[in-house]
């Protein structure tokens, strides 16, 4: 079994994330404090619980190793865990945290906190889980859950990548992590606590890229990791290396003033993700920083669709662009159409961008399955695809008329669709109905199969064979 083909296994110590939200137009006559109208309380897995159920949004196979209890917040966790993620408990002596907080306008005013306990010695499943993970994600919020299996997670960075996002309050990452993923805050901290090796050769007080990727790269050095990303929130995230001169600066795309809340988990289960599948980290932090910026911009956990949130504010809000899971729940909790369209879009040209647009004429979303690499290789032959399955999203994400874009490893699309279930499939070119294997997936929940026609005269394998010739 390869790694890719194994789960995502994320480590770490699951909170219980409470927002009480509501409106503050007035003040209290007893005391200088606003006074918040409750409009609403929603509660979801918070820590690492929601780094899994972020990594699980495109279908992947995720296991949670966390400490869960016996306690009311213990349960409420189990049951909101979204069934992507599997769970493999620690023991946990004590209650699980609870993280409150309390938003006017949106805009958080004060944060309480409550419970907590110690997690007890990994059992039989825990360590079958992390021997057999193909990726590992640490979320380490000082809790103790990650230090429960320290030498499981070493063994599992001498094998396979492992992401580590780092708390003041936690451990060092194990040597051999392939990405440290600290925010500025924290890399400033963990470099005074470095301080009296070479930490203040990192400029303390210096905010420039340059300075953030001398810290990243010190903290690689004394972590023995491959890699140290230190996030700058709206301004992107550095890439650095220990010892390594060469530092990557990936900027945000676009500055949102939302809610920054999760928008590290985001990052670092988006960076998993990618080394999962193969990507470097170089991949792994442009990606992650893209995934990152979106996220904020599109609402944060007040537009996230992972919970079964069914109340009227979730249908008003607009799932985060490109996330097919939650695009799906949120267009059908306004009773919209979910279509999905299916290629290998190789070498995209315009009879591709008339498919595509017309496809989503015919509903309120679309979704494109894409052919991973090797199904590509399988269908086409030798020296296919020309793009990497990475390159090739890359490209359709960015037309105006697709929504999201889901990889699939088969020869056919059959096993995703039946993930997505879409009221409408959508295939191009010159078949019928009834020679698409799809179609008879579509029966068994009532969908539709349509075919659209290419534009006539464009082709991947003729615009290939033109290439060919020019450059011969």
């Amino acid at each position: 079994m390869t790694a890719a083909r194994r789960p995502l296994v994320v480590v770490g110590d699951v909170l219980l994330d409470r927002d009480v939200e509501g409106d503050a137009t007035r003040l209290a006559p007893d005391a200088p404090v606003p006074v918040v109208e409750v409009a609403a309380e929603r509660c979801r897995p918070g820590g690492a619980g929601l780094a899994a159920a972020l990594a699980a949004r495109g279908g992947r196979e995720v296991v949670l190793v966390a400490a869960l209890g016996h306690d009311e917040a213990s349960a409420a966790v189990r049951a909101m865990l979204p069934p992507g993620v599997r769970l493999a408990e620690l023991p946990l002596n004590g209650s699980l945290p609870v993280k409150s907080r309390v938003l006017a306008g949106g805009r958080p005013l004060v944060r309480c906190d409550s419970g907590g306990g110690t997690p007890g010695a990994p059992g039989p499943e825990v360590r079958a889980v992390l021997r057999n993970a193909g990726t590992v994600l640490v979320a380490d919020y000082g809790q103790g859950a990650a230090a429960a299996v320290r030498d499981l997670l070493a063994e599992a960075a001498a094998r396979v990548p492992v992401v580590w996002d780092p708390h003041p309050r936690g451990l060092p990452p194990v040597p051999g992590v392939r990405l440290v993923t600290p925010n500025e805050r924290e890399a400033r901290l963990f470099c005074g606590a470095a301080r009296g090796d070479r930490a203040a050769d990192a400029g303390e007080d210096d905010d420039s890229p340059h300075a953030h990727s001398r810290r990243g790269a010190l903290l690689a050095e004394r972590w023995r990791a491959a890699s140290v990303a230190v996030t700058l929130g709206g301004r992107g995230a550095v890439l650095a290396r220990a010892n390594c001169d060469d530092p990557l600066y990936v900027p945000a795309a676009a500055g949102h003033d939302g809610d920054p809340c999760g928008a590290g988990d985001c990052f670092a289960a988006t960076a998993a993700g990618v080394l999962a599948d193969g990507g470097l980290p170089s991949d792994a932090v442009a990606r992650a920083t893209e995934a990152a910026t979106r996220f904020v911009g599109a609402g944060g956990l007040a537009a996230l669709a992972l919970w079964g949130d069914r109340s009227p504010a979730a249908a008003r809000t607009p799932a985060p662009p490109g996330d097919a899971w939650s695009l799906i729940a949120s267009v059908r909790s306004r009773g919209g159409t979910v279509v999905a369209a299916g290629g290998c879009f190789d070498l995209l040209h315009a009879g591709h961008v008339q498919f595509l647009e017309n496809a989503r004429r015919t509903g309120d979303c679309l979704i494109v399955c894409v052919n991973s690499d090797a199904s590509v290789r399988r269908l086409k032959g030798r020296g296919r695809p020309f793009n990497t399955a990475a390159d090739r999203i890359r490209v359709l994400a960015g037309l105006g008329c697709v929504d999201a874009v889901v990889e699939f490893d088969e020869d056919t699309p059959e096993a995703l669709l039946r993930r997505l279930r879409p009221d409408v499939w959508v295939k191009g070119g010159d078949y019928s109905v009834r020679d698409l294997p799809e179609a008879a997936a579509l029966r068994e929940w009532g969908g539709q199969t349509l075919v659209l026609p290419y534009l006539d005269g464009r082709s991947t394998t003729e615009l290939a064979r033109r290439a060919a010739y020019v450059t011969s």
